[in-house]
């Protein structure tokens, strides 16, 4: 099963090789807060842009080792890519960008990354 995640204007989409994720984090460090991210884990090889490649811009901040992808039109940031905490490539795919995501039926983990 997959799904997509997609701007607000349209312009970037993206495919997930996954299922939707049942849990998301909701962070409150100053970026994500201020965005209202809801975000779910997947592997980073599930995520393939289907439009919009020349759209996207990158946003780093902080320990600049997670690259927040965002539509430069818009600036809606549908996904996140960097790296697990075993390694391995990972996505965090923005859930407010999905249409078929049901945010009350999922598992919502608050993280601190503030006091980071």
């Amino acid at each position: 099963m997959s799904f997509e995640a997609n701007c607000h204007c349209g312009a970037v989409s993206v495919t997930v090789d996954a299922e939707i994720p049942g849990k998301a984090v909701m962070c409150n460090c100053s970026h994500c807060s201020i965005k209202s991210l809801v975000l779910g884990a997947v592997p980073g090889s599930a995520v393939s842009v289907n439009r919009g490649e020349d759209q996207l811009e990158t946003y780093q901040f902080n320990r600049h080792v997670i690259d927040h992808r965002f539509c430069k039109n818009c600036g809606v940031q549908p996904f996140a890519q960097g790296k697990g905490p075993d390694g391995s490539s990972m996505a965090m795919i923005n859930l407010r960008c999905v249409p078929e995501a049901d945010l009350e039926t999922i598992e919502i983990v608050h993280y601190d990354g503030a006091s980071l």
